[in-house]
């Protein structure tokens, strides 16, 4: 929200992850992954909102490190087992598949707890960096062509295994009806404002219907999702080539429209969420196509018939789900996002109804 959707939060949780911002590493930590404090160069890196990290160098080497934040993550060892399972499975069965686990600790434990606090240490891909912008259909094919491989890598893998790191996550179903309460419940006046986006909303609330059924159809598997597929999550080696993807905090069950339709609300448009000036809202087809394409060459086999026939709807679905989560949050007085200035919920809401429409159109 930056990582994006489940992990924004409030105004009192932002500041709380302010107040830890000057963080320092403490010493146990060295000792933990055997590294001597006095080599080691710490960095602040990267400019995520959730986690603190830097980056280490040592000699040759170089590691990141990285703290959970407990206010959006409240179980920190679900993210670590999910990680560790995952693991072992790709190292098991696809031994030449590039993914960054944590470094075990002396004890053989993914992660250090210190004062409250849990940090994780990650080898750093050298030669690798990601990305803030889409520049290109190349690289959201790349890009989405390494989210499929993920998943495509880990088809044999026991969901069962998975914990759930955010309970309900993109559960259409559970924000329709945190929507219809807000605006049965919500401040009268913002109610008034947003008249016209609730109505249209509602119309739209047959997405919501296909997902109910989706969720009954067999067909639909429960497979490792990403559930965060935005591009920074992906690391690169060169402008066009992507290596593997990163971020696995939101690892768990789900369904494919939730990765695919991810990409499709965040890389089709050429400006975000926080867009005021509706006439830049765009589809670049260039980009849906190049999504589509680079996502099945690696899970077009392993799709069922149903699941394919689903993929236009995979943007519809998520670029309706923020809709309804923006206009809720703004009818119930900016409780869950925040606002940074009046309106700002409204405004984020009726960019992806705009949005929304323009996939809608595009799939007709």
């Amino acid at each position: 929200m930056d990582v994006s959707q489940a992990r924004v939060f409030s105004n009192r949780c932002l500041l709380g992850l302010i107040k830890r911002m000057d963080m320092e590493i403490p010493e146990i930590i060295w000792n933990e992954y055997g590294l001597k404090q006095h080599l080691v160069l710490p960095v602040k890196f990267g400019n995520g909102l959730i986690n603190q990290t830097w980056k280490l160098v040592y000699g040759a080497q170089a590691f990141i490190l990285q703290t959970i934040n407990q206010t959006v993550f409240s179980e920190p060892w679900a993210i670590a087992s999910n990680i560790d399972a995952v693991a072992l499975y790709l190292y098991r069965h696809h031994p030449d598949y590039l993914f960054v686990s944590a470094i075990k600790t002396k004890s053989g434990a993914s992660m250090v707890v210190v004062n409250g606090i849990y940090f994780r240490l990650f080898p750093f891909v050298e030669g690798s960096h990601a990305k803030s912008v889409l520049e290109t259909p190349v690289q959201a094919f790349e890009a989405a062509r390494q989210f499929g491989l993920f998943t495509k890598n880990l088809s044999g893998f026991n969901c069962k295994e998975l914990k759930t790191t955010l309970p309900k996550f993109h559960d259409l179903v559970l924000r329709d009806k945190q929507f219809l309460d807000a605006v049965e419940k919500g401040n009268e006046e913002r109610k008034k404002l947003a008249k016209d986006l609730i109505e249209k909303l509602v119309a739209y609330r047959f997405i919501t219907n296909r997902f109910e059924q989706i969720i009954k159809n067999p067909n639909f598997k429960l497979r490792p999702t990403h559930h965060d597929t935005k591009i920074s999550n992906v690391l690169f080696d060169s402008p066009d080539h992507a290596i593997c993807v990163i971020d696995l905090d939101t690892l768990m069950p789900g369904y494919f429209i939730s990765d695919l339709g991810d990409m499709m609300r965040t890389y089709l448009c050429p400006v975000s969420e926080e867009e005021s000036d509706f006439s830049k809202i765009t589809i670049r087809k260039a980009f849906y196509d190049a999504v589509i394409e680079g996502y099945c060459s690696e899970m077009g086999t392993e799709l069922t018939k149903d699941e394919l026939e689903a993929i236009p709807y995979a943007g519809q679905f998520m670029v309706y789900m923020q809709a309804i989560r923006f206009l809720t949050d703004f009818l119930n007085m900016d409780v869950y996002y925040g606002s940074k200035y009046p309106n700002q919920n409204l405004i984020r809401a009726g960019n992806q109804i705009v949005l929304l429409e323009k996939l809608l159109d595009l799939s007709i």
